[in-house]
This record gives C-alpha cells, sequence and structure tokens, in this order.
C-alpha cells in the first residue's frame, strides 16, 4: 500500500499540547521581562526593586537589558562624576526590536530631573548630559537641564551612534548646546512630544550662540528616516530644528518653532545665533526633507529655511507668521555655501497649501509652487484666525501629551484660506483641503499620542493615532492611567521608502511623498485614528491592553502589582501597592534568576503537552465511539 498518510485523529491533544507549550515558552519570555526602579534616595548597592531602587541611572543602564524597564521616580539627579570624560551618563546597551526594548521611562505622575550643573566638564572636549549609542531603546517623561561647556557646545542628549531609539516627552532647557543632538548611527529614531527650549552656548569657540539648537539631526549617510512629531522648540539661541549635514531624509510633522535666535527668555539676542524655526538642510546629496502640519512663529530669521541644500524639500500645509522672513528656499552646491543656484526638475522644491502672513518669502527661483497664499494672491488678515495671539504656546501639554490646543493661528468661519488647496495626501473636511496647519471643523489635535514601543499618553485621540505593533502591550502604564499597546502607530517589519504614509482621520492610510520608512506597512498618522500595526491589535484611548508585558503577572506564585492574574495576563484594573493606574507589573529582582522561572515553565508546558497526548477524547454524542488512528490512503 502506497500514498500518503494523513492525520486522522488522537494526536490533536499533542498538537494542542505542543501549541500550548510554545504559547507559554512566548509568555514566559514577555512575563519574566525585569523592571527596576530608581530614585534620588536610593542606592547602587540596592537590587533595584520598588523597595529598594537604585541610586543613579547609570546604574541602572548598565544592568537593564533588551525587554527591561527601568522606572525612574521623581525628583532631581545630579549628575557630578561623569562616567566618561566626554558624557555623565552612557547608555550601550541595545534592545532588539520594536517590542523588545530597553525602557527608561517616569514613573506615572512624576518627573524625574536630570540635573548636569554640577558634572565636572572635560577641558579639551565634550562633556554631554546623557550619551546615547545602543540601539531600540526608549526614553520617555524626563527633564534634562544645565549642560554646561567651557568652550565646546555640551548638549543634554547626544546620540552618537544606533538607531531606532524613541525620545518621548523629553523637556530638554538651559544647555549650552543642543537639546538633543542625533548625530551618525543608522537613524530611524522617533521624537515624539518632546520640549527644547532656553538653550544657550554663550562661550562656544563659534560665537556666542551659535550651536545652542532646540533639536539637531546631523551626519546620517546611510539607514532608516528619523521623524520628528508633536515637539516645540523656542528661546534656543541658533535655531529650533537644525538638519545641516544631514544626508538621509527627516520628517517633521505638526511641529512648532517659534523665537528663536533669542536667549535669556527673549530678552537678548545672541550675535553668532541664526535664529530660524525649522532649518531643513543643508545637504551635499539633495536627500529630500519633509515638513507638513507645522507652525513657526516669530523666529529671528526665516520661519522655514532650507539653508543651502543642492536638492529640494517637500513643504505641505505649513503656517509661517511674523518671523523675519516667512520661506526662505535658499539651494547652493553641495560644499559651496557661498554660491546660490536655482533648483529645477525633480531637485526642485515642492511647496502647497502653505500660509505666509505676511507674504514674505526669498529665493523663490527653484521652487514648484502652488496653491499656497502667495500663489492665490491671497493677503491673510488678522480676521482669517480665531486668534493670533500665542499666549499659552508655552504651556502644559494636553494630557495625551499633545501639543496645547490653543485657537492660535487655526481660521475662522470665515478665512479665505477655507477649501483653497489641493489634495497632497493629508485629511481634510470640505470640498477641498484648507491652507495652513490646521484644517478648520477638522476635531484632530496636532501632535502625537503614540509612538514605538509601546507608548501610549492618555485619552484624546490626536495626530498619529493610537495602535499596536506586535499584538502586545508594553511597559504597563501610561500618563493619564491608560495603558497602551506596544509599537504605537508604526509597523514592526516591511519595505520602506523615504517619505512615509499618513493616517487620515478616517483610519485609512495616504501617502505623503512615499511609502512609510522605518520597517512599517501601516502609517504613522498626521490626524489619524488608530492605524493597525503589524501582528497585534490596537488599543483605544482610554482602554486596557491585551496579553501586556506590563499587565499583571505571577513572580514565584504571588501575583504582581497591578492587579490579580496568570502569568502573562493583562490586568487593566486598580492599582496595587501604591502604583499609579492600572496594569504595572513588577518582576522580583531577587537570587532566583530570570532563564531558571523560563526553563521552568517551559518544562510545565512540555509535561502537559505529553498529558494531553495520553488522554482519550471523549466520545461525541450520535459518533462513534471507537477513537480514530492513522489511515493510509491510496
Amino acid at each position: 500500500m502506497s500514498g500518503r498518510i494523513r492525520f486522522v485523529g488522537k494526536r490533536r491533544g499533542f498538537g494542542l499540547g505542543l501549541m500550548l507549550g510554545l504559547g507559554a515558552a512566548t509568555m514566559a519570555n514577555a512575563a519574566w521581562a525585569t523592571e527596576y526602579y530608581l530614585a534620588p534616595t536610593g542606592s547602587d548597592s540596592n537590587a533595584g526593586t520598588q523597595a529598594q531602587p537604585f541610586g543613579t541611572i547609570q546604574k541602572a543602564a548598565d544592568t537593564a537589558v533588551a525587554g527591561d524597564t527601568v522606572w525612574i521616580r521623581g525628583g532631581t539627579y545630579y549628575i557630578t562624576t561623569p562616567t566618561t570624560s566626554g558624557a555623565g551618563v552612557t547608555f550601550t546597551k541595545s534592545g532588539t526590536s520594536d517590542t523588545n526594548r530597553i525602557k527608561y521611562w517616569a514613573y506615572p505622575g512624576e518627573t524625574p530631573v536630570f540635573n548636569f550643573s554640577k558634572m565636572t566638564l572635560s577641558t579639551t572636549g565634550y562633556t554631554h548630559g546623557f550619551q546615547v549609542s545602543g540601539s531600540w531603546l526608549h526614553f520617555r517623561g524626563l527633564e534634562l537641564c544645565y549642560a554646561l561647556e567651557n568652550t565646546r557646545s555640551n548638549n543634554a542628549v547626544n546620540v552618537v551612534t544606533g538607531g531606532n531609539d524613541i525620545f518621548e516627552l523629553l523637556n530638554m532647557h538651559h544647555n549650552m548646546g543642543n537639546g538633543i543632538f542625533l548625530g551618525k548611527g543608522t537613524g530611524g529614531h522617533l521624537l515624539l512630544n518632546c520640549d527644547a527650549h532656553d538653550n544657550y552656548d554663550p562661550m562656544s569657540t563659534q560665537g556666542d550662540g551659535q550651536n545652542a539648537d532646540g533639536f539637531g539631526v546631523h551626519y546620517q549617510t546611510a539607514g532608516a528616516v528619523t521623524t520628528i512629531r508633536g515637539c516645540r522648540a523656542w528661546w534656543n539661541s541658533d535655531d529650533g530644528y537644525d538638519l545641516i549635514n544631514q544626508e538621509v531624509t527627516v520628517r517633521v510633522e505638526n511641529s512648532w518653532a517659534f523665537s528663536n535666535g533669542y536667549a535669556n527668555a527673549g530678552t537678548t539676542s545672541p550675535a553668532a545665533g541664526n535664529g530660524n524655526g525649522f532649518k531643513m538642510g543643508s545637504s551635499a546629496t539633495a536627500v529630500r526633507h519633509y515638513i507638513s502640519n507645522s507652525v513657526a512663529w516669530k523666529n529671528k530669521a526665516a520661519g522655514f529655511y532650507a539653508n543651502h541644500s543642492s536638492g529640494g524639500n517637500t513643504w505641505y500645509n505649513n503656517t509661517s507668521y511674523s518671523n523675519g522672513t516667512q520661506y526662505n528656499m535658499l539651494a547652493s552646491p553641495a560644499n559651496d555655501p557661498n554660491t546660490t543656484i536655482t533648483l529645477s526638475g525633480s531637485l526642485s522644491h515642492i511647496m502647497r497649501n502653505n500660509i505666509g502672513f505676511p507674504n514674505k518669502n526669498t529665493n523663490m527661483g527653484g521652487v514648484d509652487t502652488a496653491f499656497n497664499t502667495w500663489d492665490l494672491a491671497i493677503t491673510p488678515a488678522t480676521s482669517d484666525f480665531l486668534s493670533v495671539d500665542p499666549t499659552d504656546a508655552m504651556g502644559p501639554r494636553q494630557a495625551d501629551g499633545s501639543l496645547p490646543n490653543l485657537d492660535f493661528m487655526k481660521l475662522s468661519a470665515g478665512s479665505h484660506m477655507i477649501d483653497k488647496g489641493t489634495d497632497v495626501g493629508l485629511p481634510f473636511v470640505g470640498g477641498a483641503p484648507d491652507l495652513g496647519a490646521y484644517e478648520y471643523g477638522s476635531t484632530t489635535v496636532a501632535g502625537g499620542s503614540t509612538g514605538s514601543g509601546g507608548v501610549g499618553t492618555g485619552g484624546a485621540q490626536s495626530a498619529g493615532g493610537a495602535s499596536a505593533a506586535g499584538g502586545r502591550a508594553s511597559g504597563g502604564t501610561s500618563a493619564g492611567g491608560v495603558t497602551a499597546a506596544s509599537g504605537g502607530a508604526r509597523a514592526a517589519g516591511g519595505s520602506a521608502n523615504d517619505g512615509g504614509a499618513i493616517a487620515s482621520t478616517g483610519g485609512s492610510a495616504v501617502t505623503l511623498g512615499g511609502a512609510q520608512s522605518q520597517g512599517g506597512s501601516t502609517a504613522v498618522g498626521v490626524g489619524g485614528s488608530a492605524t493597525t500595526a503589524a501582528g497585534g491589535a490596537s488599543t483605544a484611548a482610554g482602554g486596557a491592553a491585551s496579553s501586556a508585558t506590563g499587565g499583571a503577572s505571577v513572580t514565584a506564585g504571588a501575583s504582581a502589582r497591578g492587579g490579580a492574574g496568570t502569568a502573562g495576563s493583562a490586568v487593566a484594573g486598580a492599582a496595587g501597592s501604591g502604583e499609579t493606574g492600572g496594569g504595572c507589573s513588577c518582576a522580583i529582582v531577587g537570587s532566583t534568576s530570570t532563564h531558571e522561572w523560563r526553563g521552568a515553565l517551559g518544562f510545565l508546558a512540555a509535561v502537559l503537552g505529553l498529558t494531553l497526548r495520553r488522554r482519550r477524547r471523549a466520545p461525541i454524542q450520535g459518533a462513534a465511539s471507537e477513537p480514530r488512528r492513522f489511515r493510509a490512503e491510496a
């Protein structure tokens, strides 16, 4: 008898056991990611538990590995003795993926402040505050301030290598250098809902105020797109955002830049500070950067500046108000900033649906420009806007971390800019897109409520949407008491090009200059509702997460804080043991190793599989009771 063997019964118990075993092993790996704690009153000789926290973030950075979370309690941490001559704290370890990051998160409801004012500086080089060379890291809810200088401008955060890091809800201020500097590496970073302000380098070797930008992205020559979303930059002595010498695309979405080029709370104007809001260049290789739905006002120089790029950028639906110049599209040959050229063809700047108030632009010769206020002969007036008063622009963010919801520069009911734009793939209401950063009648709030790696910052929907990647929550409690799914709006895996996709208000994806970069088949949104990411269900704002690493779990037989449950199960209920919000699991850091417990759980799963294999299935009523077997088919 020949032919194939068909599985007809009895063995399904073994298959179920195998699946349960694999599932249990997977849950074990997720559930046993360690949570460490750090407090100003802690000690590095402690075990790093909530009851016995570490005392320095360097100890935590040297201890945590992929999948771990470091919960940082509120209070001030003075960095005095640098880890190296070049950095107060170094982060050299890496996560392994979007769902297996190392997280350095503020404890819910608290603000950790890292103050570098007492740090010993190198007399020959740089001594930055945080120096990051790891990949797949996630920093969230930290305040970093008072990095000083001798003659070198020191940054609060200096990212030297690595990639795919998330910097969320950072407040970087009063540093004698950049708030954050993203340097060489593989890119793919996300800067989400961060603030950089009052940074000023008066003793810089290049001049008074020359090098203190809010956000700097520079020197990357290959790799993935970096995204800046929902950020603010103000009172930085040089520029708000600076992309000089950046040769890989950067996307800037839903961000603000105002009063840059000034210092000392806006009372002085440093002589060497440039004072541009968004400086989107310069590139020697004609790389195209993208900026959309952003607002610049009262910057000393230009609101939006191309800065000698040898190729054009894409500028969609931005608003520039009362800057020295609204839009300056200056272009130069590579490495020759003293020569001005006119771009053409595919190298031209592309400008659509932008507002200049007033229409005062320069170097517009090499620009593909249409449907902007100056093209449409629209002269903006105060009556076109609900308000031209930016009061409270520096105020607190919304509960979900997005930008303050102000009337400033939003269109009034009778505005001449309503329905005057053209469809560029961004969400709109009405017969046609409006001009400027805000769509009249839209309920979407600019900013971003989620990002990759388990970001979930509250209830209200904002630009970017809330969604999962990988199908499980990571990290536990988020600001506002909401547990959000890992991955944010960006999907893990997948091919990519520069440009990115944008999720529309209705949740569908439309493109803005190309497919989503940095490993995502799904878009990160401007004004989108929740998008679906690879492998996971999305969480609604205010909802509970499923299969959460940060959910309640059993540690050596006892249920973890955040509510009772079995290993790996998510609990979005009441917090226990002093936790704020639900769903924070706290694995015990003790003498029993994580790997030993994982091995034990895997062994139990295997035993369960063998047990199921031996069980006879009860006969179904009305069916033959004889067990089925393997049977050969001719």
